[in-house]
């Protein structure tokens, strides 16, 4: 008797400025999905957050950003009960707010339905970079220099410019893909820079630069059996000369950033850093997977940057890359992932 094959629903697009990246992170993870395995529902949420049933995102048209992107032309509209009726595990490849933020985390739980990822607590703590920079110093793991602007706040003390110093990024609090972010190099821009970020996030958090770090990524993944493992690190490095920062073009328009994969690291620090990236996935209650960002200094010390809870799954993405190198394949990786959110079940962790 054949067995019945697992539903999956592979949730995508949604409202938040990274709706271009996600649509392609599920143009990416569809065709690897083990087809003896899983029956795929792919559930589309278009920018304006309509929820539409039976899109596929290998088919849509690039957007402005030379993405795909979901569009409301065409699109049925259904409730998100209907949409996510008779699945047996969802796969939220939402990245953003309204999505990697807790948000369909809640909405999953109320329902009963188990997920890819962490679980509502976990997601809405690591979107937040304030409060996710704080929960890591709690559980004693370097941070960089930061201050937060709350909705309030229209600038910076003196102090907390002394504090900072130049240059800094400032950054909306909840968003990804380095979407809003101005690098500034001039006080006199600090007004702009902090309205470019409230355009995303009315909290905003501004950090200083930390000069001539290699940027390192680790990702992080839970088995079945609750195992949590880290991978190689992989390393993002500037091709040629006067390459500016890891901007939104960079990670997906043009190719101004290679990785190394594995990076090319002294073994002491790369296992100093793999520990860092599972005590990190821990302080934050994760579960399932993340993507843990790392400055490495010129003096050896290891600043965690941010935690992404669903980091992308685009072709480029490190991700997927980084496990590739470790030993465990793309369609391998997704299946994993899929039966770590059915063993895990829905509920309190």
């Amino acid at each position: 008797m054949t067995q019945r094959k697992t539903r999956v629903a592979v949730v995508f697009g949604g409202r938040s400025s990274e709706h271009e990246v996600s649509c392609q992170s599920a143009k990416s993870v569809l065709p690897h999905l083990d087809a003896d395995r899983f029956e795929v529902v792919p559930i589309g949420i278009t920018p304006q957050g309509q929820w539409t049933l039976g899109t596929d995102p290998t088919a849509l048209e690039a957007g402005a950003g030379h993405l795909p992107t979901l569009r409301n032309r065409d699109v049925a509209a259904i409730e998100p009960g209907q949409a996510l009726a008779d699945v047996d595990v969802v796969f939220p490849l939402l990245h953003g707010a309204w999505g990697e933020d807790g948000t369909i985390q809640g909405l999953l739980e109320l329902g009963g339905l188990p997920y890819v990822g962490p679980g509502v607590f976990a997601s809405a703590a690591a979107m937040d970079k304030i409060f996710a920079k704080k929960l890591l110093q709690a559980e004693g793991l370097a941070v960089g220099t930061f201050v937060a602007l709350d909705r309030a706040a229209t600038t910076l003390t003196l102090d907390e410019r002394e504090q900072l110093g130049l240059p800094v990024f400032v950054k909306p609090s909840r968003a990804g893909s380095s979407v809003g972010i101005t690098k500034i190099d001039d006080w006199a821009d600090l007004d702009a820079a902090v309205f470019e970020a409230r355009r995303h996030d009315p909290k905003v958090i501004i950090e200083s630069a930390v000069p001539n770090a290699r940027e390192i990524e680790c990702a992080v993944l839970e088995f079945p059996d609750g195992r949590v493992e880290a991978s190689l690190p992989a390393e993002l490095r500037p091709v040629g000369e006067g390459v500016g920062w890891y901007d939104f073009n960079a990670k997906y328009v043009d190719d101004s950033y290679e990785a190394d994969i594995p990076a090319k690291l002294d073994d002491d620090v790369t296992e100093r850093l793999r520990a860092m990236a599972v005590t990190a996935f821990k302080a934050l209650d994760c579960q399932g997977l993340s993507r843990v960002d790392f400055f490495l200094t010129e003096d050896g010390e290891l600043i965690i940057n941010e935690l992404n809870t669903m980091p992308g799954f685009t072709p480029i993405s490190m991700y997927p890359k980084a496990w590739e190198a470790t030993g465990i394949d793309f369609p391998a990786l997704l299946t994993t992932l899929i039966e770590t959110a059915v063993a895990r079940g829905s509920g309190l962790r």
